[in-house]
């Protein structure tokens, strides 16, 4: 069963599904981890912002998240002034999709408001207080939303446990009047550092999403690295083998060139790469690049001195 989900923005459309090029979200507009950005958005400077938005889709991405937790006292209070002036920015210096990322209720409603053309909703648990409260949201707005899979209970360890949360998302969403194609169901990558078999967890919740529940999925991508040496080359084997699997998009850092390579090469694989063009195009990119920079750090050689007539005489 194949499945597509289309978020727009006023120009542009991204259609997300196992039979398109992987879609990628974003993740940098960021303040958790990043006290500088934090900073800086609370104090109304989105400077930062506007470069990470410009930089992200020029790296690559097709939609990008933006989350305003500033991890303030007063959240609801701060968070939608901020989050709507963050997504007016990025709509202002690039032309791709939204994708909402709040635990904050009044600041989604915010960023609804404020984000044109169909976004996505980041996200919605399996709590009845959560669903409750966001997918009333979302079928106003008609925006699609990421489906987390975890509840009351917490984070599951078995699979099993955490389709199950999925499924009872989906048709709770149904009962909203919310299609399956909008709801994208994140299976909730664990490290693999500290749960063994966290990779084909994964990549079994989503062959069992596709074919049984008929959504899409995605997922956190850098999770599955965490506490782990060179992370960048863990969550680029990890996201190639997700498609494979049918995973369609992830959130993740498009700046980081193994992580792009690894999408690359498995959308071309995946056929999803008309006559490897992207491939192709990209290896050029980065041998350009390395050849630009070659030039830039080679040592100048000195001009030969020349030596004056009188010298040459005297001589």
């Amino acid at each position: 069963m194949s499945v597509e989900t289309v978020i727009k923005s006023p120009t542009k459309t991204v259609i997300i599904g196992p039979d398109h090029p992987f879609v990628i979200i974003g993740e940098r507009i960021n303040p958790t981890g990043r006290k500088k950005l934090a900073a800086e958005m609370q104090a109304g400077d989105f400077s930062r912002v506007r470069a990470d938005a410009i930089a992200q889709v020029e790296a690559g991405a097709h939609i990008l998240d933006v989350n305003a937790g500033l991890g303030v006292a007063n959240p609801h209070e701060v968070e939608p002034e901020v989050l709507t002036e963050a997504i007016k920015i990025v709509m202002e210096v690039v032309d791709v999709p939204i994708c909402i990322d709040s635990s904050v209720i009044p600041a989604l409603k915010a960023g609804l408001k404020t984000a044109w053309g169909k976004p996505i909703v980041n996200s919605v648990t399996g709590e009845d207080e959560r669903l409750e409260a966001v997918l009333p949201l979302v079928a106003e707005y008609g925006a699609a939303v990421i489906a987390i899979s975890n509840d009351e209970s917490g984070i599951s360890y078995d699979p099993e446990v955490r389709f199950q949360v999925a499924k009872r998302i989906v048709e709770r969403a149904e009962s909203y009047g919310i299609p399956r194609s909008d709801v994208i169901i994140d299976p909730l990558a664990m490290p693999a550092g500290a749960v063994a078999g966290a990779g084909a967890q994964v990549f079994n919740i989503v062959r069992r999403v596709r074919e049984e529940l008929g959504c899409n999925t995605t997922c956190g991508a850098s999770n599955i690295s965490f506490g782990l040496p060179n992370r960048p080359a863990v969550n680029g084997n990890f996201v190639a083998m997700a498609i494979a699997a049918g995973m369609p998009c992830a959130i993740t850092n498009p700046m980081e060139q193994e992580i792009m390579q690894s999408i690359k090469a498995a959308d071309m694989l995946m056929g999803h790469d008309e006559h490897c063009m992207n491939w192709i195009m990209m290896q050029r990119a980065i041998a350009k690049k390395a050849q630009e920079a070659a030039a830039v750090s080679a040592p100048v050689a000195p001009e030969p001195t020349r030596r004056s007539r009188q010298d040459r005489v005297s001589s």
